[in-house]
């Protein structure tokens, strides 16, 4: 397969190197990523400064470090930097859970998904613990997954978000299909005083919180299963459409 591979943890992040190690045994891969951290930018995209995309010349797949977000590597892969498409693009390995509502905030997924509305196959991967551990049955997993989409395709505009449990290979229960969950985090800021007497913020570390239904990506993830959750573009709450439509607007 031809991989276009993305992350929003930089270039070199370890996530990103252990996906790039697996693949690149087996597949032609062009690695186009930030040039620095991007995490929780959620789809975010540059438009009054020009990108860069700097040639990496480190003994890797061949890759490019791009001055912009994970929106922008894979709008400027796909539209420029590429001289044919890829098969399939995928972004991570992230490390923390993207599941519920971190979705909406997560650069990691919104790569996967600017490829889906460019029209293109993509999944996005994570994995719960943050201490590397699980990156690389994750890429496993991903390079098996990434098989399977080519086999059996994806509907325009879907992408596969993927979680890996924070476990060894022996103690993961299996994969569960699942729903994006509900539940919401618990945030919080904490009020810092300058030398000068000012107010300023640092945005706490976030609890998130799961519901109880077996079928959502954290109850899944939490119960050591990879959850695998099928994402589309289309935001339009479908199912209120015919209820909106009777308000007489």
């Amino acid at each position: 397969m031809k991989i276009l591979l993305t992350n929003d943890d930089g270039i070199h992040a370890p996530g990103l190197l252990a996906l790039e190690e697996v693949l690149r045994a087996r597949h032609e891969v062009t690695v186009v990523a930030p040039d620095r951290e991007r995490s929780a930018i959620s789809h975010a995209i540059t438009l009054n400064v020009p990108l860069r995309a700097i040639v990496q010349n480190s003994g890797r797949a061949r890759a490019f470090a791009v001055t912009g977000t994970p929106a922008d590597c894979v709008k400027l892969a796909l539209l420029e930097l590429l001289e044919s498409p890829p098969d399939i693009v995928l972004s991570g390995v992230n490390p923390g859970p993207n599941v519920g509502v971190n979705l909406n905030y997560s650069g990691t997924v919104s790569a996967a998904k600017e490829a889906a509305i460019l029209g293109h196959k993509a999944i996005a991967v994570s994995v719960a613990g943050r201490d590397g551990k699980a990156f690389a049955p994750a890429a496993e997993f991903a390079e098996a997954l990434a098989r399977k989409v080519m086999e059996k395709g994806l509907p325009r505009g879907v992408f596969l978000n993927v979680n890996y449990p924070d476990a060894e290979p022996s103690a993961v229960q299996g994969v569960r299909i699942c729903r994006q969950g509900s539940a919401s985090i618990q945030a919080a800021f904490f009020r810092r005083t300058d030398p000068r007497e000012q107010t300023y913020y640092w945005q706490g570390s976030e609890t998130q919180l799961f519901g109880e239904r077996p079928d959502e990506d954290g109850v899944a993830l939490a119960e050591k299963y990879i959850a695998v959750t099928p994402v589309t573009c289309d935001m339009t709450d479908h199912g209120f459409l015919s209820a909106l439509a009777g308000w007489g607007l």
